[in-house]
């Protein structure tokens, strides 16, 4: 297969069953979690609502509780950062919004190149100290498996494979410029892959975290407490 019909692949069928991995897993695993029956309590609620109690649990668990602030800062900075790197690459990036807006019509604002910059310096950066840190934590080694270190490496590989691709000035405007196909394939199905990833690995914490937290968060307000 030559170049011009890989990228052709990947920008046709291949993304196609992507997305549709990525929307049908996800509600797959939405509707698994939902439709579970639920255990019969047979105490007495002490609150009326538990919206109250998820919606308090999403939003305070956003950072460490007191107790461990001091000795998880670091690690909690450090997962902001290249969580929010992230999405500045993936959402802000002039021709990534380009590509949405070719499929989905969907445009907004592209980010200024400084920024991109810092953004992607701040996912290698953060990515690397996470692996670091499984690596010689005896704790996080123990308990780390496979899934672990493939989510870590689906994660990265677009971002590398992106970065193949840049030939672009990162001044204010970057306007867009040729790439060649094949790596430009390249980048494309690396970030199918971890779209297809995404619903099933430790990945889907992405559109998951809110909701266990929102469930323990209800959960522990019928019973009068805080998690």
């Amino acid at each position: 297969m030559d170049t011009a019909a890989l990228l052709q692949f990947a920008r046709g069928p291949a993304l196609a069953f992507a997305v549709a991995v990525l929307v049908l897993g996800t509600a797959w695993r939405l509707l698994h979690l939902l439709l579970r029956p639920a255990r019969r309590s047979l105490a007495e609620p002490r609150a009326k609502s538990a919206a109250g109690g998820a919606l308090r649990a999403i939003v305070t668990r956003m950072w460490q509780p007191a107790a461990f602030r001091a000795d998880s800062l670091p690690a909690t900075l450090h997962a902001y950062a290249y969580h929010i790197g992230l999405a500045i690459v993936f959402f802000g990036f002039a021709p990534h919004i380009a590509f949405i807006e070719r499929y989905t019509g969907w445009r907004w604002p592209a980010v200024p190149g400084w920024l991109f910059a810092l953004a992607a310096a701040a996912v290698f950066v953060g990515l690397g100290y996470a692996l670091v840190n499984r690596l010689t934590s005896p704790v996080l080694r123990l308990i780390s498996g496979f899934d672990d270190y493939a989510a870590w490496a689906i994660t990265l590989l677009p971002v590398v494979t992106g970065m193949a691709v840049l030939t672009l000035p990162l001044d204010a405007q970057y306007p867009l410029h040729p790439v060649a196909a094949g790596p430009l394939a390249v980048h494309l199905l690396s970030v199918e892959l971890l779209l297809v990833w995404l619903p099933f690995g430790k990945l889907s914490h992405a559109f998951l975290a809110f909701v266990s937290r929102g469930a323990t968060g209800a959960a522990f307000a019928r019973r009068g407490t805080q998690p």
